[in-house]
């Protein structure tokens, strides 16, 4: 799962490279299904960044890894 949830976060992170941002993989509960990340650059003191979150990250990560049912970011 963690190679897949890597894999994935290539992809968030070239669109977060567009705005100055990036994303850090922090941890990953295979059993509860939950995915830690770490915002940085602009990304990690953006007033956006929950939306970012929930909208963007989540929602990629879910689509493409089976089994993940929450993404927390640890700075936010």
């Amino acid at each position: 799962m963690r190679d897949a949830i890597e894999k994935a976060l290539v992809d968030v992170g070239r669109a977060l490279k567009m705005h100055a941002g990036g994303i850090e993989l922090v941890s990953v509960d295979e059993v509860e299904g939950l995915v830690q990340v770490r915002l940085t650059g602009t990304c990690a003191g953006c007033g956006f960044a929950v939306l970012t979150m929930r909208e963007g990250v989540e929602r990629a990560l879910c689509a493409a890894v089976p089994g993940i049912r929450s993404v927390q970011a640890v700075n936010l």
